[in-house]
């Protein structure tokens, strides 16, 4: 997956929305590739062609778990295909035994609002939810997430990056945070919706029990479909309660008289896989195992970098950290009015988003520096709705 000096340029025209558009909102939807769009060509065709094809749906999405697999330097048994990171957290959530004395679950405040509805969701079973806030800066300490797991704790959630402002935890973070949680006997679960496809994510090395995660961000895919990571040795010591024929063990996926989950990480999985969103995220991974994570988180560094720079120059106020390490593919921007601000630039043809009073610009190794440039000529324009250094 390192693939010395790609063309980015030459890159850029597999993504015809770049011919007309700045696109920096990869945090939200991922651009669509050309192979992308042949790949959902494909699907239909073969459904008009054939109706129903159930061999070559299942054959899909197997190649899917193993590019994710090969993505995040994990075997291809310990990936669940699902249909959301949603269904993949709800799915362990389903498995933790929350009625003894360990049943806290430290959360950070990175969240995505979906991670932290399910495991309050959990507060029915018995769970007792432990949030740790940022810091004035908005950086949660990793010292901070050490302070907050004890010998109570079953489960730690971390969001690799922060969906509001892009703030990051550094893999030195995540390996302490995992090595407390462990030391304490509880699990770790790593949210990286907002890092997979941006830049190298190695799940091994991490050390972490969970990861989930989507396609339709950046990694070119689409909506309906995510995976589930589980650690071989934690999946096997976890029966989920969420389940679904396809999380079964193969000679019970059509028995109604039994529950007999699959080996590993299969057993979180759920109902039918989502099959037009397999051929989509077939070719979206196809990308970028092609260009490589290590090549493409140089290249976002590099152009987020130089976005810093000159929004630094133009006295525009910046939520995000500057150090690269604690920052991931996302620079917030501090605005009086974010969506009108979304508003103005989209009619500019820039298209970028907004949260919590932040206008949020998703950088990816499509974008380059006429792409920066062109966002700060259009937010100088716009003072009125900016915040000011």
């Amino acid at each position: 997956m390192t693939n010395a000096q790609p063309d980015f340029e030459a890159l850029r025209r597999h993504f015809p929305t770049l011919g007309t558009t700045v696109y920096l909102n990869s945090g939200s939807y991922g651009l669509l590739h050309d192979r992308v769009q042949a790949a959902f060509d494909t699907y239909l065709r073969l459904r008009i062609d054939l109706g129903a094809d159930w061999d070559e749906w299942v054959i899909r999405s197997e190649a899917v778990r193993g590019q994710v697999a090969a993505l995040l330097n994990v075997d291809a048994d310990e990936i669940a295909i699902t249909a959301s990171a949603s269904s993949g957290m709800n799915a362990v959530a389903s498995a933790l035994d929350l009625s003894g004395e360990r049943n806290r679950i430290v959360v950070s405040n990175y969240e995505f609002p979906t991670s932290g509805q399910i495991w309050h969701a959990q507060e029915k079973r018995g769970a007792r939810i432990v949030h740790v806030d940022e810091d004035p800066g908005g950086v949660i300490p990793v010292e901070a997430i050490e302070a907050a797991i004890d010998d109570r704790t079953a489960l730690v959630v971390l969001s690799h990056v922060c969906y509001r402002h892009g703030a990051k935890f550094s893999a030195d973070a995540i390996r302490r945070a995992a090595d407390a949680a462990h030391r304490h006997g509880a699990m770790i679960l790593l949210d990286c919706y907002q890092s997979v496809g941006s830049e190298s994510v190695d799940l091994r090395a991490l050390d972490v029990d969970f990861a989930a995660g989507g396609m339709l961000k950046y990694l070119l895919g689409t909506a309906g479909i995510g995976f589930l990571y589980a650690r071989r040795a934690v999946a096997e010591a976890h029966v989920p309660t969420m389940t679904g024929w396809f999380a079964q063990a193969g000679d019970n996926m059509l028995n109604i008289f039994a529950y007999r989950p699959g080996a590993s990480a299969i057993r979180f999985q759920g109902g039918t896989p989502p099959v037009p969103s397999c051929y989509a995220a077939e070719a979206g991974l196809g990308v970028i195992l092609d260009i490589g994570t290590g090549a493409i988180g140089t290249r976002v560094r590099e152009v987020t970098r130089y976005a810093l720079a000159r929004l630094a120059d133009a006295g525009i106020a910046v939520a995000t950290p500057d150090d690269d390490r604690v920052r991931g593919p996302m620079i917030a921007v501090r605005a009086h009015d974010d969506a009108g601000l979304v508003q103005r630039l989209l009619d500019e043809r820039i298209v970028t988003s907004s949260r919590d009073g932040k206008l949020r610009a998703g950088f990816h190794f499509y974008n380059n520096h006429a792409d920066v440039d062109r966002f700060i000529d259009a937010l100088t324009r716009n003072v009125d709705l900016i915040e000011r250094v």
